[in-house]
């Protein structure tokens, strides 16, 4: 529990940094940006390689090919170091091209994890696409974010929970 809380510290110290780098970007979208970006770095030393872009791509339901995913780091690894680093990441994302309307994101993000499609999303479907973007979760683990997120306490999250939920994150 402690190592966790001082993770989230080193991490808002380390999102604080480059807040600062990134000052014309609306926080919120950097926040978004911060979020996905911790997804791909898995190992969590704030940096990506070509690997952990390939784990988390395939969670998305995409096939890079190798050839392709070496494409995506070289374009992405502007300092050539065979790492990408959260300022190259937001370089990367800032060329992507994005809905008019940022709730957009938010709908397509639930809709992903919503695999059934009926507007809830269940203790299974949590499980499978954290297991696709490579987290390994037990199942106490997958009710314990359900739990947290689940203001109605029906064993679900709807979306304005996962509204919720992704704003305080």
């Amino acid at each position: 529990m402690e190592k966790e809380r001082e993770r989230e510290r080193d991490d808002e110290k380390e999102f604080d940094r480059w807040k600062k780098e990134f000052s014309q970007i609306p926080e919120i979208i950097l926040r978004e940006y911060w979020e996905a970006f911790k997804l791909f770095d898995k190992d969590g030393n704030y940096l990506i390689i070509k690997e952990e872009l390939a784990t988390v791509m395939r969670g998305l339901g995409q096939t890079p090919t190798e050839e392709e995913l070496s494409i995506m780091m070289t374009e992405v690894d502007k300092d050539g170091s065979g790492y990408v680093d959260f300022g190259e990441f937001v370089g990367l994302m800032s060329k992507q091209p994005s809905p008019a309307d940022p709730e957009e994101d938010l709908r397509r993000a639930f809709r992903m994890f919503d695999r059934d499609g009926n507007g809830q999303i269940n203790a299974a479907e949590l499980k499978h696409i954290m297991t696709n973007i490579g987290e390994t979760l037990t199942e106490e683990q997958v009710d314990d974010m359900i739990q947290e997120a689940d203001i109605d306490q029906d064993g679900m999250i709807n979306y304005e929970e996962f509204i919720r939920m992704m704003a305080t994150k």
